[in-house]
């Protein structure tokens, strides 16, 4: 499947399997891309807005400059994806899988990552701001993710577990 300099308007792809995929200079607006499965897909130059992605495998998709604002991407896996200049933007993104992907130069801006999973990923020039990252899974790996000090606050039960703070009261 191929997709290039389009604009997408309430597609839905649920349920859908499909092999592999190329998806560049495209703009995809609503519609639902639920339960979808792929391998390998190459998204260059996308941007979703108001996209239903709950549940979605991009299993070693390899993503570039790629822009999600007010999406649902709960319950997704990004497995052994590679990210480069993504950004998040106000999606929830509730026990996503980032299991052995490699994040660089990745934004998460008041985007709700209550339980990811980021075991064995790596993140470079990463940021995260206004996000709620409760309950994460190896938050460890988080290890280089620029926040600033409201948000550090706000997460340090998570932080101090990671290096293994028992807090007591």
């Amino acid at each position: 499947m191929r997709f290039d300099g389009c604009r997408l308007v309430q597609v839905d792809l649920t349920g859908t399997v499909i092999p592999q995929a190329l998806v560049q200079d495209a703009v995809v607006s609503g519609g639902s891309w639920a339960n979808m499965r792929t391998q390998k897909m190459r998204l260059r130059r996308v941007s979703f807005a108001g996209v239903r992605l709950t549940g979605a495998t991009l299993a070693s998709a390899s993503l570039e400059d790629v822009s999600f604002t007010d999406c649902r991407v709960d319950l997704a896996s990004f497995r052994s994806a590679t990210l480069n200049r993504v950004r998040f933007e106000r999606c929830r993104l509730d026990e996503i899988d980032f299991g052995g992907a490699k994040l660089a130069s990745v934004e998460f801006i008041d985007c709700v990552l209550v339980k990811a999973l980021w075991t064995d990923a790596t993140l470079t020039r990463c940021e995260m701001r206004g996000s709620d990252i409760s309950g994460a899974g190896n938050p460890e790996r988080l290890r280089g993710v620029r926040m600033p000090w409201p948000d550090v606050l706000a997460s340090a039960a998570v932080l101090a577990a990671a290096v293994g703070v028992e807090i007591i009261d």
